[in-house]
């Protein structure tokens, strides 16, 4: 009997070598197919002009092409709920967004995911200034003068976003709240979108992250008023801060970083972080983002993790002031 136990013995600790064999070869393999990284926004928006400007080199580091696939719509939360339901063996990622870890879960109680529980983070890539700018038609060409005009006519003038619960959404009603503005907003699916419409003076107004609006600005399709950012921006120098304008509140930056589904294994995170930084290394990557405004950050999945959430307590903190809450 103590031989029969002896040998069952050995067969399982043999059986269980295997297993942990196998399972260490295919974390060290991945990836042996291409990955997917879900875009929650419409394309020609500043999260896909991000994801794009990496995708290549990424895919070099990888082995396998890294596929972009935007699946926009409801803030980000739809491509961003298929993020967080995918089979966690990093064959499917997704850009995260303040819009879809902060801005949109403040307001929206009935989203599918836990921007904090459902995901894996892996590395922020860039931060990136919002910027809001005007139709070069409409009335005011500077902040304060914009002030004036919309306190003058309350609820005449709507400006676009992203969508409910996207961070333009979010800004521009904290900074309305601040200097006592009232505006309409019109959502949309994306960035995108909505910049198609303000250039073609459908809606006077947007809040957008800047690299998407950046080239309507400097071709003259649209005017800046003010930037989110540390400080004035090379590529806009006679553009005024948020800060400088006394609103620090609104000088808020975007994020745009890769995560998984939850329970995604470390060597995996690791095999993808250490692709993405790769990336960033490389100098045309870099200029393709610093050209659009945006810093490049490349920092450590726990430091990208304590980033989404400082940023979804202070967007909670706006939308229980603001009272806003997904339609």
């Amino acid at each position: 009997m103590p031989a029969f136990f002896s040998r069952r013995g050995a067969f399982s600790l043999l059986c269980g070598l295997i297993f942990a064999s196998g399972a260490a070869t295919a974390a060290e393999a991945f990836p042996v197919r291409p990955v997917r990284l879900i875009v929650p926004f419409a394309a020609g928006g500043t999260t896909d002009i991000v994801a794009r400007a990496i995708a290549p080199r990424v895919g070099e580091a990888l082995g396998q092409p890294l596929v972009v696939d935007n699946k926009g719509g409801g803030g980000g939360s739809i491509g961003a709920h298929e993020a967080s339901r995918a089979q966690p063996d990093g064959y499917t990622l997704g850009v995260a967004t303040v819009s879809t870890t902060a801005a949109n879960p403040a307001i929206n109680a009935r989203l599918p995911y836990n921007p904090l529980t459902d995901f894996t983070p892996i590395i922020n890539i860039a931060a990136t200034p919002n910027v809001l700018a005007v139709h070069p038609g409409f009335k005011a060409q500077t902040f304060a003068a914009f002030v004036d005009a919309v306190k003058k006519n309350p609820r005449m003038y709507a400006y676009g976003t992203a969508g409910t619960g996207s961070i333009g959404h979010m800004l521009t009603e904290l900074m309305a709240s601040r200097v006592g503005l009232a505006l309409t907003q019109v959502p949309y699916r994306g960035s995108s979108p909505a910049l198609n419409d303000a250039v073609a003076g459908q809606i006077p107004i947007v809040f957008d992250n800047l690299p998407s609006a950046l080239p309507f600005i400097k071709a003259g399709r649209l005017v800046a008023l003010a930037v989110a950012a540390p400080e004035r921006l090379p590529q806009l120098p006679q553009v005024p801060t948020f800060r400088e304008l006394g609103l620090e509140e609104v000088n808020r930056s975007a994020f745009y970083g890769i995560v998984g589904p939850k329970n995604l294994p470390p060597e995996v995170v690791a095999r993808v972080h250490a692709a993405v930084q790769r990336a960033l290394a490389t100098p045309e990557v870099r200029r393709q983002i610093e050209d659009t405004g945006s810093r490049v950050i490349g920092n450590r999945p726990e430091e990208f993790a304590r980033e989404i959430a400082v940023e979804n307590a202070v967007y909670r903190k706006i939308a229980t002031e603001r009272r806003i809450v997904a339609d």
